[in-house]
Parts: structure tokens; C-alpha cells; sequence
């Protein structure tokens, strides 16, 4: 591919605030306070013809989410899209298929990320949650069946296996075409595949739930639990229970995966006890595919809270409560104050 030696300045990523308006650290995006508008990332203007600039913003929302299924952090996919602009940018108007061509510099910006990505992993403080994502805003980057069980699930696999079960079963890429992105012999790519996709089919729901029910089960249990009534919480809680909840070391946080309905149950029961002040319902939402609320207690601690349903009871709890993590979420909401 053919590059041309014309320079092209990294555009902005974000449209410039007014003077009031403070960015959401790790977002880059205005504070709730400043805008409902939902976090976007703008694609300044470069010195390119307009055809160049509307064939990558034809493809930002598939960069994106492809960015972020890999990563699980919007701000490092916002990172992988500007990335892949700046070497668009630089390529002369011949490119067959932007398509595929951006699809594979995002593919592999992801992996160079990869290792980096890892040992923030292993030193990060406590449990792991990819970033929660609403469903009232980025139904760009949800346009799939993705939940964040699942987003673990891909967690747990190597990068280059989670890169060829997203391109071949999320995104719909031949086998041929994923071979080239990733650079493999297509046995070897197909061989990827069928791990990965075992993988993430053994963390996939029998049954899928309907949307009412969801919404009922998780209403129960925001109730039960902020009421202390056990008898009732017993009732909801699959006996295998998992509660994981990210602090990321910044607010108070359970630092390991708390598993078992008894051990779950007591520890809702101390939490009771131990902080008579009930938490605020902001908003009820769809996180990444679950469902689940917004929440924010006297302190100012804000949360969000995702439920996977499995066969009528809850199988797993996701706490959120790292702030690096929920700017956008605030500002997604309208939740006006600072976290």
C-alpha cells in the first residue's frame, strides 16, 4: 500500500470543551455536568478530501466496537480509532475496501496493545471489570449478542484467539480475510476459532431471557438487598452465586470474587448492618447486554450494577465502582455530580 508523503497532524479527539466544561478523566468526554450528550469521540477535520474523512466515519462505529471487545476499555478503543485514523490519513485514495483495510489496522493496533494490556491486568488492584456500557447510548458498540459474561469469557482467551472468534462469529469476516488481518495460515486462524469459540459457548446462557423478566429480577433484587430482606434475596440468588465487584483501588471494594449463595448472602447482610443510609436508584439500564441500575449512596459513591440471569435466578453480580471507569456512564445518564 502506497503512502503519501504529505504530514497530516493528529486530529482531536474530542470537540474542545468551553471553559466549564471539565473532562471525565480516563473519557476524555465532558462531565455529566457540562452535557447530556452521550461520549463520542470527534474525528477533527485533516487536510484529506471529504470522500477520505466520510469513508473512515463510515466505519468508526465497527472500529469502535471491535476496539472495545478486544481491549474492554472504552477509553483504550477511543485510543485504537484515533490511532487508526492518523495511518488512514496517510494513505492515498486507492485502498479497494476501507472495510477490511481499517478493520485490519484496529485488529492489529488491539493486539500491539495486547501485552501492556496484560500486565496492567495482573497488577491492577482487586477484580477486573470491563467497562460498563449503557445501553441507552452506545448501541453502536452493542450491536451484538456480546454480554459482559461474555466479555470475561474473551478475557480469558489469548489475544489472538479473542481476535478470531470477534472477526469470524461477531463480525462476520471469511476465514480467508481473517487469516490476512491477523497475518496466520487459515488452518491455523480456524484452529483459533474453534477454541475460542468453545470457550465463549461454555460461558453462553442456555436460555436466553426475556427482557421483562430481566428487568422484574433485577428490580427484586435492588430491593431485597437494599431492604435486608434475606428471605427474599435467597429467593433470587442462584445457589453458585458470584459477586465481583472493581474498585480498581480508588473506592472501597470487594478485592477477590466472592462466590457461593451463603457467602453472598452474609456479606449483603453485614453490608446491611454496617451502612443504614439506602442506596439512590438513578437510572435503570442495559449493561453490556445485562440488566442492571445506577446507583449512587450518601457518601457519593457512584456505582453500576449488572445481573446475569441464568434459568430464573441470578448467577452473577458485576460492581462497578472505579470512577476511572464511569464518566461516561454519568454523563450518559444526566447524573450531574462529581464522582
Amino acid at each position: 500500500m502506497k503512502t503519501s508523503r504529505s504530514s497530516s497532524a493528529r486530529p482531536s479527539r474530542f470537540s474542545s470543551p468551553s471553559p466549564s466544561a471539565r473532562s471525565t478523566p480516563g473519557t476524555g468526554c465532558r462531565s455529566a455536568s457540562a452535557s447530556r450528550t452521550p461520549c463520542r469521540p470527534k474525528i477533527a477535520r485533516v487536510s484529506r478530501p471529504d470522500g477520505h474523512l466520510a469513508a473512515f466515519e463510515a466505519q468508526r462505529p465497527r472500529l469502535l466496537r471491535l476496539a472495545y471487545r478486544m481491549t474492554g476499555s472504552l477509553a483504550e478503543a477511543e485510543d485504537v480509532v484515533q490511532d487508526a485514523w492518523i495511518r488512514w490519513a496517510r494513505v492515498e485514495d486507492t485502498v479497494d475496501s476501507p472495510a477490511a483495510y481499517l478493520t485490519r489496522i484496529a485488529t492489529r493496533l488491539c493486539l500491539d496493545r495486547a501485552d501492556s494490556a496484560r500486565a496492567r491486568r495482573e497488577t491492577y488492584y482487586g477484580a477486573w471489570l470491563p467497562d460498563p456500557l449503557v445501553e441507552t447510548t452506545e448501541m453502536e458498540i452493542m450491536a451484538d449478542d456480546i454480554t459482559l459474561t461474555l466479555m470475561l469469557a474473551l478475557e480469558r482467551l489469548s489475544p489472538l484467539e479473542r481476535a478470531a472468534f470477534l472477526l469470524h462469529d461477531v463480525f462476520d469476516m471469511e476465514l480467508a480475510d481473517v487469516a490476512t488481518t491477523l497475518d496466520r495460515d487459515p488452518a491455523a486462524v480456524r484452529q483459533l476459532a474453534v477454541r475460542a469459540r468453545r470457550h465463549v459457548e461454555a460461558a453462553r446462557p442456555r436460555f436466553k431471557v426475556e427482557r421483562a423478566d430481566a428487568d422484574r429480577l433485577a428490580r427484586a433484587f435492588f430491593a431485597a438487598s437494599r431492604d435486608g430482606d434475606t428471605a427474599a434475596l435467597a429467593s433470587l440468588l442462584a445457589q453458585d452465586v458470584t459477586l465481583t465487584s472493581d474498585g480498581g483501588g480508588k473506592v472501597i471494594a470487594f478485592r477477590n470474587v466472592i462466590t457461593g449463595i451463603a457467602k453472598v448472602m452474609r456479606l449483603f447482610a453485614g453490608l446491611r448492618r454496617k451502612f443504614e443510609e439506602r442506596p439512590e436508584i438513578l437510572e435503570w439500564v442495559t449493561i453490556d447486554g445485562l440488566p442492571g441500575y445506577v446507583t449512587r449512596d450518601r457518601g457519593g459513591i457512584f456505582q453500576t450494577t449488572a445481573l446475569d440471569i441464568r434459568d430464573g435466578r441470578i448467577a452473577a453480580i458485576y460492581m462497578t465502582r472505579n470512577p476511572d471507569k464511569l464518566g461516561h456512564v454519568a454523563q450518559a445518564i444526566g447524573y450531574s455530580a462529581d464522582i
